[in-house]
């Protein structure tokens, strides 16, 4: 060092210059001219000449300067670089600890939209289940409302089976008519109620799969992000990625995020309130409808009992006349015997008056005289012959009048065979058939 110190002829920069600033010191060698050069043989090497002493110094001082720049440079990097590598290794570890608790947030965050998506998930199976069984019940309501129609139209093909003035179009059949209007209504009513049932079954469906989808994607992310929290610089499943540090086109904002989801569930809500809604008015139409049938079919019951008393009263009262035209037929039997009897024997009378009468006519002479015997025998022959005339009008008007009691017999005969077909449409077969109808239990659609 003492040799070094004695070399020196200048004072070295100081530490505060910065070695980027020196500039590039330019060193000129001297042509060998002068008392100190060489006219001699070139020497090895590239010069063709000596260098002179003052050319050893500065070359010396040169790289000594040299030298002492490049270590204080050298001192002043590995400081800056242990400096920074203590910053950087400092600002790492607290950005990774912050990424590892954004992470953690994240994660709670999606935990949160998780337990949401799962609760209302829960409540739209719950609530479609609910209304599945509604539509199973208004199914079973229309399969029950079959049995009325087939009994209505059964009583209304029996009762045209009537015959003669019993085809009536009675208030029997106004409520029978009635009743298949009401019982088409209700079937109308019941098969829109099924289509809008399973329609908004299929759009709680779709919202659950919305939320299913997002849920599963959600699951993912919480997967993803808690292996990416549980990853350190001691992990052995870490790599380089170069063309990872960028943002994606199609990646959302955590605005968009959770706005995303808490659309889908608002929709999701929004659906099982409606289908909340449905199921009320599926309610309301099964017990409506169930009533109104139910009511329809007493009015129909009332009116056949009262039809069948008000037959049972005609076909009793025409028995009634039947028996007595039957009595007044035998007597008016009698008295046209009566009257055939009572001509056979005028015959006898006027065969004596006419034999008189002609053996009279044999009087000789004078003898033939209009004497009383003579007027009255005329006279009785026209009486007897008067009653004779008499009697055939009796007999004829008897007979008439038997006759019309004869027709008035089969009328009422028939009319009393056409009530005891009424009856037995009405009371056997249709009353019969029509304690078959639902039972108000069925027609709600419990059964």
């Amino acid at each position: 060092m003492a040799a070094v110190e004695v070399l020196l002829k200048a004072e070295p920069a100081p530490n505060t210059v910065p070695v980027n600033t020196l500039g590039v010191k330019e060193h000129t060698i001297p042509i060998n001219t002068g008392a100190y050069t060489s006219h001699g043989q070139p020497t090895a090497g590239f010069r063709t000449a000596k260098y002179t002493p003052e050319e050893w110094h500065q070359n010396n001082y040169s790289k000594f300067y040299q030298s002492f720049t490049d270590r204080d440079n050298a001192e002043r990097i590995q400081h800056e670089s242990k400096k920074l590598a203590n910053e950087t290794l400092a600002l790492t570890n607290r950005t990774q600890a912050d990424v590892t608790k954004k992470l953690g947030e994240r994660i709670h965050d999606i935990n949160f939209w998780k337990f949401e998506l799962q609760r209302e998930i829960d409540d739209l199976i719950a609530e479609t289940e609910l209304l599945f069984q509604q539509k199973v019940r208004l199914e079973k309501a229309l399969d029950a409302t079959e049995i009325p129609m087939q009994i209505a139209t059964d009583n209304l093909e029996c009762r045209f089976r009537r015959q003669g003035p019993d085809l009536v179009k009675d208030n029997t059949e106004i409520q029978l008519l009635r009743e298949v209007d009401l019982l088409k209504s209700v079937q109308d009513l019941l098969k829109r109620t099924i289509d809008q049932t399973k329609n908004q079954i299929r759009m709680n469906r779709d919202a659950k799969q919305n939320l299913e989808m997002d849920w599963s994607d959600k699951l993912d992310a919480h997967n993803i992000d808690d292996k990416c929290g549980r990853l350190n610089n001691q992990s052995t499943d870490i790599q380089y990625y170069p063309n990872s540090a960028k943002f994606e086109d199609n990646s959302s904002t955590p605005e968009t995020w959770a706005q995303f989801t808490h659309d889908n569930i608002v929709r999701a809500e929004r659906e099982r309130m409606a289908s909340i809604n449905l199921r009320s008015l599926i309610d309301n139409v099964l017990h409506d409808t169930s009533d109104d049938l139910r009511e329809q079919c007493n009015s129909v019951n009332e009116a056949f009992a009262k039809r069948v008393e008000e037959m049972n009263d005609a076909k009793t009262k025409l028995e009634n006349h039947l028996q007595k035209v039957l009595i007044e037929i035998g007597n008016q039997e009698k008295n046209i015997a009566m009257l055939k009897q009572a001509i056979f024997d005028k015959e006898a009378p006027m065969q004596v008056s006419q034999t008189r009468l002609n053996h009279r006519t044999y009087r000789p002479a004078v003898e033939l005289c209009r004497d009383p015997v003579q007027y009255r025998l005329v006279s009785e022959v026209g009486e007897i012959t008067e009653s004779i005339e008499n009697l055939k009008f009796r007999l004829a008007e008897a007979e008439r009048s038997l006759h019309e009691l004869e027709d008035t017999r089969m009328s009422l005969e028939k009319e009393i065979a056409i009530k005891s077909n009424s009856l037995f449409i009405d009371r056997e077969k249709c009353m019969t058939i029509r304690t078959r109808y639902p039972t108000v239990i069925k027609l709600s659609g419990y059964q």
